[in-house]
């Protein structure tokens, strides 16, 4: 019976669009343009802990469109997940967060990203795909990076 009780555990509890915001600071004259707007996406990542085993993990895409100097849009949605995760050793927990779920969190995020600039009047945005091991590796040697920068000093 002990031994149940160490047994990992990892489930998804909840996922939901935690926020979501659209802005067209110049409509209904921009819209008139014909012009290929630039874009540009950013993407964000949180984990935090909400009870004892229980995460939530935020990913958070900031589009935003530009024609010369006037914005077209810009959208910022939140997609979150809550997710329970017990017994699992502390040095794979970082990368459950950092990679599971927000793999999981993301097809959501895409779709809703497509969906908001449809029902704005725009053509959809399609978020490309993400290596969210990539990224944590990256993250992980940049602050190892920093780490020896300021043990340096």
């Amino acid at each position: 019976m002990a031994d149940q009780d160490l047994t990992p555990v990892f489930q998804i509890q909840r996922m939901y669009l935690k926020d979501m915001s659209l802005e067209q600071p110049n409509s209904p004259q921009i819209l008139l343009e014909q012009q290929a707007p630039q874009v540009d996406i950013n993407l964000a990542m949180a984990a935090v802990p909400v009870a004892d085993g229980i995460f939530e993990v935020t990913v958070t895409a900031t589009v935003t469109t530009q024609l010369q100097e006037r914005t077209l849009f810009l959208i910022e949605a939140k997609q979150a997940g809550i997710f329970e995760i017990r017994n699992v050793p502390e040095e794979q927990l970082q990368g459950i967060l950092s990679i599971v779920c927000p793999q999981m969190i993301y097809p959501y995020l895409r779709a809703i990203v497509s969906d908001i600039c449809t029902r704005a009047g725009f053509p959809p945005i399609m978020l490309t795909e993400v290596n969210f091991q990539a990224m944590f590796e990256a993250q992980q040697a940049q602050a190892a990076g920093n780490g020896m920068l300021t043990n340096a000093n």
